[in-house]
């Protein structure tokens, strides 16, 4: 079996990968590079050259060869390699009828847990979303802590809003809630080491990304000064660079993407690292699309130290339009697909139905009109 063709389709944020062989198996896989996907499509076309002709059961091999061909890094290679390895994981499922998860060990739980990201709004609305997803049995939510107004916030008032926003949250879930905290990167750490302090009191499953991820010292020094279980690692890309935030950032739960940092066959490495440590996986499965969703649900099926899922609902457009169905969530938890390879295939003439989104970049600014810290 050899691999014939190497294609790629940018679709809303997202840039997904289709990999054919002469048998007539195909696999998919997804990119999560959404700031830039055009970039990763361009990065694809160039490696296309290097997998045709190719043995496509053979994702380690694969993934190094590009890897190593000219020692670029970056995203959007990362998310090429990323979508690429998906892609040849799900033609071997397919080659040997067995769901992805089988091939890596096999099941380690019956579902994969899912935590409900909630939308950006005033107190009451996110509030209000709160109550509604533990109405449909999440168990766990993500609140988006930090909001855009809090820039223009002095010190004092900005800490003291943000203190009442997760008590208000808390109020209303109850205590039986799993909360988990993202600061989005948008403080320094003496000011997120005062904020954590006071939110040690609502108990949160993790604060995440407080600061830049430019430092792994700087976060290991906010981890050492704070209570509260820390979580980074969405914006990295390979095992060399988790390594120093599981053993020197004082990190607790890991955060790979498997849409960025080498897909399965190196999210899978990256989860055992973290293993060895005794630290958990909550993978950065937001704003993924349905392919990533899928990649990651396989991985949550036979991953020990997997503890919960990010997830935004995707039972509508654009995210059910591009793939034939998407991986169902019941009651707060994902199915586990027994279907071969991912479980989910592209749905050629729904991409097209889904422009590329064309988004503005804009930076958040301090009221000075300085550049904020994100």
């Amino acid at each position: 079996m050899k691999i014939e063709t190497v294609e790629t389709f940018v679709s809303h944020n997202w840039t997904f990968v289709r990999i054919r062989t002469d048998t007539g198996l195909e696999g998919c896989g997804e990119s999560t590079f959404f700031g830039f996907p055009e970039a990763t499509a361009a990065v694809v076309a160039r490696f296309a050259p290097k997998l045709i002709g190719q043995d496509p059961l053979r994702p380690e091999f694969h993934f190094l060869n590009l890897y190593r061909s000219v020692s670029m890094r970056g995203m959007a290679i990362g998310g090429a390699l990323s979508a690429i390895d998906q892609a040849l994981w799900d033609i071997m499922g397919k080659h040997f009828q067995a769901p992805v998860w089988q091939l890596l060990g096999g099941r380690v739980r019956d579902r994969v847990r899912a935590m409900l990201v909630i939308g950006y709004g005033s107190i009451d609305a996110v509030v209000a979303e709160c109550r509604d997803a533990v109405s449909r049995g999440y168990t766990a939510l993500k609140i988006l802590l930090f909001q855009e107004e809090h820039h223009q916030m002095r010190h004092g008032a900005r800490l003291k809003d943000l203190v009442e926003r997760t008590a208000a949250i808390r109020e209303a879930v109850g205590w039986e809630i799993d909360l988990g905290i993202e600061l989005h990167r948008n403080m320094v750490p003496g000011e997120s080491i005062a904020l954590i302090r006071e939110l040690e009191q609502f108990r949160p499953l993790f604060v995440e990304d407080p600061i830049v991820p430019d430092s792994v010292l700087s976060f290991g020094e906010v981890a050492a000064k704070s209570r509260v279980p820390m979580a980074a690692g969405e914006r990295n890309l390979t095992i060399w660079e988790f390594r120093e935030y599981v053993e020197k950032g004082g990190v607790h739960h890991i955060r790979p993407d498997v849409g960025i940092a080498g897909g399965i066959t190196h999210v899978k490495k990256i989860c055992a690292l973290a293993e060895a440590h005794h630290q958990g996986i909550i993978p950065h499965s937001v704003p993924s699309g349905p392919v990533a969703t899928a990649a990651f649900v396989q991985l949550g099926a036979c991953v020990p130290n997997w503890e919960v899922q990010e997830h935004r609902e995707q039972d509508k457009a654009p995210w059910s339009t591009v793939v034939d169905a998407i991986i169902p969530v019941r009651n707060g938890f994902f199915d586990i697909p027994d279907a071969p390879g991912l479980g989910i295939s592209l749905n050629e003439k729904g991409i097209a139905s889904v422009p590329p989104l064309h988004r503005k970049t804009e930076t958040s600014r301090r009221e000075d009109g300085s550049i904020a810290f994100r």
